[in-house]
């Protein structure tokens, strides 16, 4: 179970991506958020931002034009 959802949904690049960071500084380390998004850039844009970052992508999958991410938030 997350413990926050972001709904990026409608938001073009780069917004998806500035909210996620956004919202994973307000995090405690553990806690996971969960994001989703319509732009076809966040599929290349968050997990880039992740491998890069102390957070962890525990999953993601795209359906109907819609992207979810499943990010644990790093220390």
């Amino acid at each position: 179970m997350v413990d926050r959802t972001l709904d990026a949904s409608g938001l073009r690049c780069p917004m998806p991506l500035l909210k996620t960071k956004l919202e994973l500084n307000a995090m405690s380390a553990g806690e996971e958020l969960e994001v989703i998004a319509t732009d076809s850039g966040s599929a290349r844009d968050i997990p880039a931002f992740i491998e890069l970052s102390s957070h962890q992508l525990m999953s993601s999958s795209e359906a109907d034009g819609q992207f979810r991410f499943v990010i644990k938030c790093g220390g």
